[in-house]
């Protein structure tokens, strides 16, 4: 038996946020129901990448029933309120105010259906000058200052991927669990806001509490802004090796054994962490020179053996044959995709990957009254 089964969620989603949030709660066993507009929920268009499916749906909806209901109508929120009456956990990321003018409040909720476990996301919470914006992963990111701190020396960039969504998603999750393990003690639901904008300030505290100190930091691309070195390096056939040295044990086991300048470190301009830093380019190029002479294959035996963190610096086609990547199928309207797996492992228990669905595939369970 899966942690979450015979727990019902009802997801009022679109886009990622809350999809990965409810993605996650059907992995782990528990039934949810997606709501969605008659056409789909947009994300359903983003792309084309998987077997002709939008990549970010068939990630993010896999193991969940599609309910199509027009709120607008009254029998549509007549019948999105029934199945709320029926639920556990209630997660929304609608535009900021719309499940209150369809007469969702949250505080109606809680005391209509006070065990109900109620999630909203948003991109800017309840109250403030921005509370009525709509919020997407890179407005957040720009806003947030997460660009300010992303990418190379000339100019802001975008994290590679959508990091405030899954964030946000995962940050959700979390707290759902923790109001589900409350509510097995307590009998009483949860009231939980989460925006989109407070998980990227949480994960922004370090560089934020050094801008706030005077060390404003810098875009430094795959490069770190206070150990040296700590950074990308060419081999002699082209490839891009990046290697981080955490102490000054590892710099002498650099120097010996990798570069076989072992005196290399009793250089002033190199003695220790902060000499480095302070000499960056020379610590750089003295590195560098010395890799541009050795292959790839070469570099990593002598990294390897010499116990240094390195990493080579892949494209998706590299991530796609990785020996670590872990994979899982899942069934979806237009056949089997098969995508990285979910990361944690629960020894001893097997897990069964739910289907994508196609638009509306539980309506007609639904307005028949046999949800189960």
């Amino acid at each position: 038996m899966l942690p979450l089964e015979g727990l019902t969620v009802i997801a009022v989603e679109q886009a990622v946020a809350a999809p990965f949030c409810t993605s996650r709660l059907a992995d782990a066993g528990a039934t949810v129901f997606k709501v969605e507009r008659p056409e789909g929920d947009f994300a359903r268009g983003y792309d084309a990448a998987a077997k002709g499916q939008s990549s970010y749906f068939v990630w993010l909806n896999r193991g969940k029933k599609s309910v199509v209901i027009d709120l607008v109508t009254d029998e549509g929120r007549k019948t999105l309120e029934k199945l709320i009456a029926g639920a556990d956990v209630l997660v929304q990321n609608l535009k900021p105010g719309s499940m209150d003018r369809l007469g969702f409040t949250r505080e109606r909720l809680r005391k209509d259906y006070p065990a109900l476990v109620c999630c909203t996301i948003s991109g800017y919470g309840d109250d403030g000058p921005y509370a009525e914006r709509k919020a997407y992963d890179l407005l957040i990111q720009a806003e947030s200052g997460l660009a300010s701190i992303t990418g190379g020396p000339e100019t802001p960039a975008r994290v590679g991927l959508s990091i405030v969504d899954i964030a946000t998603g995962a940050t959700a999750h979390a707290a759902i669990l923790e109001a589900l393990i409350a509510r097995s003690r307590t009998g009483q639901g949860a009231d939980i806001r989460v925006s989109m904008f407070d998980v990227m300030a949480d994960w922004l505290t370090v560089p934020l509490l050094n801008a706030e100190n005077g060390n404003t930091p810098k875009r430094m691309g795959l490069a770190h802004t206070s150990i040296a070195p700590y950074g990308v390096f060419r081999s002699k056939d082209g490839r891009d090796i990046l290697i981080s040295i955490q102490s000054e044990r590892e710099w002498k086991k650099l120097t010996a054994d990798v570069m076989s300048m072992p005196d290399l470190p009793n250089d002033p301009r190199f003695a220790n962490g902060v000499e480095r830093v302070r000499n960056r380019a020379l610590t750089d190029k003295t590195v560098g020179d010395v890799f541009a002479t050795m292959t790839r294959d070469d570099l990593l035996k002598r990294l390897t053996d010499a116990d240094i963190a390195f990493a080579e610096v892949n494209t998706m086609s590299d991530l796609s044959v990785h020996p670590h990547l872990r994979r899982i199928e899942v069934d979806t309207p237009n056949g089997t995709v098969a995508y990285p797996a979910p990361a944690a492992i629960v020894m001893d228990e097997t897990r069964h990957y739910g289907a994508v669905p196609p638009v509306g595939n539980a309506t007609d369970e639904i307005a028949s009254g046999t949800k189960s």
